[in-house]
C-alpha cells in the first residue's frame, strides 16, 4: 500500500464510541467519507447515515456489554469519543467504560490485529506525568467494577481532570502491551475546539487561549480537524505510531512551555504540573 491509499479506509470497519455530535461525529463522517463501514454508539440519536447505530448507557456494565455484544463482526478502528464534562458518572462515560470495551474486544478478538484506537484526550490532561504513582494505582483496577470502584473510595478523583489524565496515562502505558498483540493505541489532546460539549461550558473552556488565537489570528479549532487527526492516527499512514498523546492545538502548549508565546507560560506550567497553584 503506498501514497494517498495508506490515508484510506477502504474495507476497514470502524466503530466510533460517542459518535452523535462533535468530534466523534466528525471522526465517524470522515471515516465513511474514506471508504469505511462506520459503527456508532452512542447514548443520543445519531441522524447521519452510518452502517448500524447502537444505544448505549455508558455508566452501566451492562448497557455497555450488550453494545458489544451487538457490534459483531471484527473492527479495524475504534474511535473513543464519548465525554461528559462533569457529573457522578464522568469516570465511567469519560473513561472506565472506554477501558472495558476496548479490553473486552481485543481480549475476544473483535479488534483485531493490524487494527488501532484513538482516545480524545485533552489539554486538560497534561499533567498526567506529575501524577503517575496514583493514576497507574487506578489504572491496576482489573474491571469496570473496581475502576468505579476505586473513584468512589478516592475523594477528588471523579472529575474531568482526572479523566483526561487517565486517558494519557493508559495510552501510554498500553502502548507495549497492545503493539505486542498488533494494535496500536493513541490519543489526541485537542486544545479549544467548538462542539456541544465545549460550547455548553464556553465560558471556561472556549475562553482558554483567547490570547493566544488573538495574537496568531487563528479561530477556534473545529470538529473536523480532531476528527481529521483521529482518522490518521488510526490508519496505515500512522502505522508506526503508538503510545502518542498528541497535542491538537495550534501550537499554543508548546509554545507557551518553551516561552516563546510567554503570556501563556504560567498557565501551561500549571497543567502540566511543573508548577503549584496558589490561591
Amino acid at each position: 500500500m503506498t501514497g494517498t491509499e495508506l490515508f484510506r479506509y477502504d474495507g476497514k470497519r470502524a466503530l466510533v464510541v460517542g459518535g452523535a455530535t462533535g468530534m466523534g461525529a466528525a471522526a465517524a463522517k470522515r471515516a465513511a467519507a474514506l471508504g469505511a463501514e462506520v459503527v456508532v454508539m452512542d447514548h443520543a440519536a445519531v441522524e447521519y447515515p452510518v452502517a448500524d447505530a447502537i444505544k448505549v448507557d455508558l455508566k452501566d456494565r451492562a448497557a455497555v456489554d450488550a453494545a458489544i455484544d451487538q457490534v459483531g463482526r471484527p473492527i479495524d478502528a475504534i474511535f473513543s469519543a464519548a465525554g461528559i464534562a462533569d457529573g457522578p458518572g464522568v469516570m465511567r462515560v469519560n473513561f472506565i467504560a472506554h477501558r472495558h470495551l476496548i479490553e473486552r474486544m481485543l481480549a475476544e478478538g473483535t479488534l483485531r490485529r493490524g487494527s488501532a484506537v484513538c482516545f480524545i484526550s485533552s489539554v486538560a490532561g497534561l499533567g498526567w506525568e506529575g501524577n503517575l504513582p496514583t493514576l497507574l494505582e487506578f489504572l491496576a483496577t482489573p474491571d469496570y467494577e473496581s475502576a468505579a470502584a476505586w473513584i468512589d473510595a478516592h475523594e477528588g478523583t471523579n472529575n474531568y481532570l482526572f479523566s483526561k489524565q487517565a486517558i494519557n496515562a493508559y495510552v501510554a502505558r498500553q502502548a507495549y502491551p497492545f503493539i505486542a498483540r498488533g494494535v496500536r493505541i493513541n490519543a489526541i489532546c485537542p486544545g479549544p475546539t467548538v462542539t456541544p460539549l465545549a460550547q455548553a461550558n464556553a465560558a471556561v473552556w472556549l475562553s482558554f487561549g483567547q490570547d493566544y488565537r488573538d495574537a496568531t489570528g487563528l479561530p477556534h479549532l473545529t470538529a473536523e480537524q480532531m476528527g481529521d487527526v483521529m482518522l490518521f492516527l488510526n490508519g496505515d499512514a500512522a502505522s508506526g505510531i503508538s503510545g502518542v498523546n498528541l497535542l491538537v492545538d495550534a501550537g499554543h502548549v508548546m509554545s507557551s512551555s518553551t516561552g516563546s508565546w510567554a503570556a501563556g507560560k504560567a498557565l501551561v506550567d500549571l497543567l502540566m504540573g511543573r508548577t503549584q497553584w496558589k490561591p
